[in-house]
């Protein structure tokens, strides 16, 4: 019986030994899309409790715990009254996660960071919870320190048109944070006309962009100024999360009276206005992005708050969405045939959280690789959410690979809200370099260790770093 993630942890061949120790472990992490918290980073801040870092804001850990039978008010209603309490559960959720990726990851970050080797569970729960927390008093261990010691280069936040970037100005001019962190640009609540509190968000947005707003190009507008307002502080990238892609155009002055409606409360705007308006938004933002040389991310396929009660009680983000089946193919190639059609179609990325869409966005993707704008300059995005576990990875790494070109893939997110997920990396790179190694093993690759090696270190790293334009 093999031993239980030793070095060669889901490396099953010479082969994948070779990629992941001579080369993919030796690559440094760039996390170009994420949701921590740049104040964090900003302060440097420590964590006297594990809960608290592992468990505060873990949606993912949250979910699983609910499914093993723990009551609401002893997950997310205990997390700052009774931290243990909430670590407890965790313990004895864990060992019933057999082959969900939350139990590789526990695992990956408590070898990592804590030094922990043994299994967690409810009799080893005590130690392990009082361990952990020793350990985050170590030196190495506040925001910075865990960054550090995860060798990343370069972290992505996720912000608001009309946030101030006030934590990221704080570490661009502070000389002892040896990394950077830039803000992404994520303008949903300006696109979503069709949510609760959109006139108020559109005021906001007015005042923060000193423009008066008053009909969709000042909007447009409004939205510019803020886009500038990042790349003067480092922006490279944009993204938008999407229900489902659309695409439904509409004229100027259909535009104006939708917006002019939904601003006055006249009324609510219907399916078909919500579709005019965020096309057009996502048109007229692709050209601003093109302009200056963004990456466009957009993510769709996620059908979000599926129960309304627990929306209500606590939320957005708290695990309650789901994948969505809406599909749209057609809807996304128009879109990129209307931005390519203006000569404005940006580096993107495009990631469906439903892996049913994976060939699709590959073989779209594959219709509008031309003009010398760029390497593989619309990505099939790395499995997420859902789907950011061995076999959706695998999955989505073989559909690249049989539909476009898989040494042009930019590699993996944590898309997280931790700061101890930078695990996932060596995750994804040891099963990259399983599902190559194996190829090589069975004969279906040239055995040129040293070309493979350096795909290996492109996906991991270089070409990450060429196609966002990052300065490193």
């Amino acid at each position: 019986m093999k031993k239980f993630m030793d070095e060669d942890f889901l490396l099953t061949s010479d082969s994948a030994r070779i990629l992941y120790h001579d080369f993919a472990a030796k690559m440094p992490v760039i996390d170009y899309h994420c949701h921590i918290d740049p104040v964090a980073i900003a302060v440097d801040k420590r964590y006297s409790d594990i809960t608290e870092v592992w468990l505060g804001g873990d949606h993912y850990k949250w979910r699983a715990m609910r499914c093993n039978g723990v009551p609401e008010s002893e997950i997310t209603g205990s997390l700052e009254s009774e931290p243990y309490l909430v670590f407890k559960h965790w313990a004895g959720t864990l060992p019933r996660l057999l082959g969900n990726p939350l139990y590789h990851w526990t695992y990956l970050e408590l070898k990592k960071y804590f030094g922990i080797s043994e299994s967690l569970d409810p009799a080893s729960c005590k130690s392990i919870y009082e361990r952990c927390n020793q350990c985050l008093q170590d030196e190495d261990m506040s925001v910075r320190g865990i960054i550090r010691q995860s060798d990343v280069r370069l972290i992505c936040t996720t912000d608001d048109p009309i946030d101030d970037l006030a934590a990221h100005k704080q570490i661009a001019a502070d000389p002892d944070c040896d990394f950077q962190v830039l803000p992404a640009y994520r303008p949903d609540k300006a696109m979503n006309i069709d949510k609760p509190g959109f006139a108020g968000y559109i005021n906001k947005l007015a005042q923060t962009a000193s423009v008066a707003i008053s009909d969709f190009d000042s909007l447009v507008q409004a939205l510019y100024n803020r886009i500038d307002y990042f790349a003067d502080h480092g922006c490279r990238a944009s993204d938008h999360a999407l229900d489902s892609m659309i695409y439904t155009p509409a004229d100027k002055s259909e535009l104006n009276n939708i917006l002019a409606k939904v601003m006055s409360g006249q009324s609510a705007a219907t399916n078909l206005e919500s579709d005019k308006f965020k096309t057009a938004v996502l048109l007229a933002l692709a050209e601003k992005y093109h302009e200056l040389g963004w990456v466009m991310q957009i993510h769709f396929g996620c059908l979000r708050n599926n129960s309304g009660r627990m929306f209500d009680s606590l939320g957005p983000d708290t695990g309650f969405d789901s994948m969505n089946d809406a599909g749209g193919a057609e809807a996304l190639s128009a879109l990129l045939n209307a931005m390519e059609s203006r000569d404005k179609l940006p580096r993107m990325v495009l990631y469906s959280l439903n892996p049913q869409d994976n060939e699709v966005i590959a073989t779209i993707a594959g219709a509008f690789q031309t003009d010398g704008e760029g390497v593989s300059r619309i990505q099939l995005g790395s499995a997420w959410w859902f789907n950011d576990h061995k076999t959706g990875m695998q999955k989505q790494l073989t559909d690249l690979a049989n539909l476009g070109v898989l040494a042009n893939f930019i590699g993996m997110l944590t898309d997280s809200r931790s700061f101890l997920s930078y695990t996932r990396h060596e995750y994804f790179r040891r099963i990259l370099c399983e599902l190559i190694g194996g190829w090589v093993d069975q004969g279906e690759l040239q055995p040129d260790m040293e070309m493979l090696g350096q795909i290996v270190q492109d996906i991991c790293y270089n070409n990450v770093v060429k196609f966002f334009g990052f300065n490193l």
